[in-house]
C-alpha cells in the first residue's frame, strides 16, 4: 500500500458505516482495507459494495498490519467495547458521536488512546464547515462584544419505525438518551465550541410521541461561564422536520444559522467581508436530517477523516481530539441529571 495512504478498517456495518466507506474511498490519503460487524451478512454486503475485505472476527481486523486506523460505527453504548481493544492494538480511531454514553466510559476510551499513543478523533463534522469557522473567528475577534445569549433549536421528526426497527435506538443502555444525545449532540458541541463552557443548567424532558425509554422532547436553560444565557430545545416529534438552528447574540452583534446557511450576520461595527459572507452563505436551509436520518451528506466526514489521516502521516495534532469530544457529553449528562432531579446541575471546572 502507498505509504502516503492510511489504511482504514470500519467496525460496524450499519447505516453510518456506508457513509464512512464513501468518505474513505474518495480521499487521496486513505484506503479502505476492510470491515467487521457482529452481523456477518451486513459486513459482507458492505465489503462487497466497496471491494474490501470482510473480517470474521474483530481480532482479525485489529491484527491486520495494513490497517493503521479504524472508524467506529457501532451502537453508541458499545463504542468503548471496540475502541479500547483498538487502542491497545495501536490503531488510531475515528469514533462516531458520542465517544461513549457516560463520562466514565468516555474517559476510559480517552485514557486507552493516550496510553497507547493513538489519536482519537470524535465525529463532530459540523465544526469543519465554513459558517461555523466564521462564527468562531468572529467570537474570538470580539465582534459580539459582551455575549448575552447562545441558543440551539432542533425541531426534527422521526417516524415510529425509526425506533421500532432498531434494537438499540431509544434505549438508555445503548443510545444513552434520546433527541438530545443522539440527534442534538452536534448542536451542543457547537454551542460549547463557539461560546465556551457552561456553569449550570436546568432542564425538563419527556417522551411525548414515541414508545421509547428515552426522551423525544427536551428543553433546557443554560448559564455559561462567560456570563451569557441560552436555551436548548430539541425534539424528534415535530412533523415534518425542520432545519437545526443556532443563534449567538452579544452587545455588538448577532449571528444565526440554520444547518449550513447563515440567516443573520449583523454587527454594530461592520467590516468589508460581511457583505460577501451574507451574499455567499445566506439563503434557505435544507432540512437535511430533520425528517430522515438518511438525509446527510458526507462532506464533513470527508474533511474529518482526511484530517485524521494527515495527522497520522505527518505527526501533527488533530483539529478535533478526544478531550474536545468529551465536552458535549459532559453537558448532555448534566442536562439529563437536571431533568431527572428537577434541580439545577452545576459544572465543576
Amino acid at each position: 500500500m502507498d505509504i502516503q495512504k492510511v489504511g482504514f478498517g470500519i467496525i460496524g456495518a450499519g447505516m453510518i458505516a456506508d457513509l464512512h466507506a464513501r468518505a474513505i474511498t474518495q480521499l487521496d490519503n486513505t484506503a479502505l482495507i476492510g470491515v467487521f460487524d457482529l452481523n456477518p451478512d451486513s459486513a459482507a454486503k458492505l465489503a462487497k459494495k466497496f471491494n474490501c475485505r470482510c473480517y470474521e472476527r474483530l481480532e482479525e481486523l485489529l491484527a491486520d498490519p495494513m490497517i493503521q486506523a479504524v472508524t467506529i460505527a457501532t451502537p453508541s453504548g458499545k463504542h468503548a467495547d471496540v475502541a479500547i481493544p483498538a487502542a491497545k492494538a495501536g490503531k488510531h480511531i475515528l469514533c462516531e458521536k458520542p465517544i461513549e454514553i457516560t463520562l466514565e466510559r468516555t474517559d476510559a476510551v480517552i485514557q486507552a488512546c493516550n496510553e497507547n499513543n493513538c489519536l482519537l478523533s470524535p465525529v463532530f463534522q459540523a465544526r469543519f464547515s465554513r459558517p461555523v469557522q466564521l462564527v468562531r473567528q468572529a467570537m474570538r475577534n470580539g465582534r459580539f462584544g459582551r455575549m448575552v445569549l447562545a441558543s440551539a433549536h432542533m425541531r426534527w421528526y422521526r417516524e415510529p419505525s425509526y425506533y421500532t426497527g432498531s434494537n438499540w435506538r431509544g434505549t438508555w443502555a445503548l443510545d444513552g438518551g434520546g433527541a438530545l444525545m443522539n440527534q442534538a449532540i452536534h448542536l451542543i458541541d457547537l454551542l460549547l465550541y463557539i461560546n465556551g463552557n457552561p456553569e449550570q443548567v436546568f432542564a425538563f424532558s419527556g417522551t411525548l410521541t414515541h414508545s421509547i425509554e428515552v426522551e423525544d422532547n427536551l428543553c433546557a436553560t443554560v448559564k455559561y461561564r462567560n456570563g451569557s444565557f441560552g436555551t436548548i430545545e430539541v425534539s424528534t416529534s415535530c412533523a415534518p422536520g425542520f432545519p437545526r438552528r443556532l443563534e449567538f447574540s452579544g452587545s455588538t452583534g448577532t449571528v444565526a444559522f440554520e444547518e449550513d446557511r447563515i440567516t443573520r450576520w449583523e454587527f454594530a461595527n461592520p467590516i468589508p467581508e460581511d457583505e460577501e459572507i451574507r451574499r455567499v452563505l445566506s439563503g434557505k436551509a435544507d432540512a437535511k436530517g430533520g425528517s430522515s436520518p438518511m438525509n446527510i451528506n458526507d462532506n464533513g466526514h470527508v474533511s474529518q477523516i482526511s484530517d485524521l489521516a494527515e495527522a497520522i502521516l505527518n505527526g501533527r495534532e488533530l483539529f478535533l481530539n478526544g478531550q474536545e469530544g468529551r465536552r458535549a457529553i459532559e453537558l448532555i449528562c448534566g442536562i439529563y441529571a437536571s431533568a431527572k432531579s428537577g434541580k439545577p446541575y452545576y459544572f465543576n471546572y
